[in-house]
């Protein structure tokens, strides 16, 4: 992934509440409260991607509709989270709103209370 888009990403995770980056197996991953709420991941075969909490039914509707660009991860697919590649030209504004729907189902009730919609 290039270092541009790294940068953007960064800047979405760390832009949320009490969030904050720590490296953990070789990646980033970003937290709330020591929650990870999304991480990095290289693809097999070149590329990056971003793994994130989802809520029930959403991992199989979004890899439905566009398999090209979104996937069940390994170790915690079966736990609803998704995958979502990050080469190419991808929705930044649909990675923002991915990345704060996590947040919001990983931070404690009151502080995901005060980030708005």
């Amino acid at each position: 992934m290039s270092a541009r888009a790294t940068a953007r990403l960064r800047r979405i995770c760390l832009a949320l509440p009490e969030a904050e980056e720590i490296e953990t197996w070789a990646v980033p991953t970003w937290r709330v409260r020591n929650r990870i709420f999304c991480m990095w991941s290289p693809m097999e075969g070149g590329g990056a991607a971003l793994w994130c909490k989802a809520p029930r039914g959403v991992q199989e509707l979004l890899v439905a509709a566009a398999p090209e660009r979104f996937f069940r991860p390994p170790y915690v697919g079966h736990k609803g989270w998704i995958g979502v590649v990050l080469e190419g030209r991808p929705d930044w504004d649909e990675v923002a709103a991915l990345i704060r729907r996590s947040w919001r189902m990983t931070a404690p009730k009151r502080l995901a209370a005060t980030l708005p919609d």
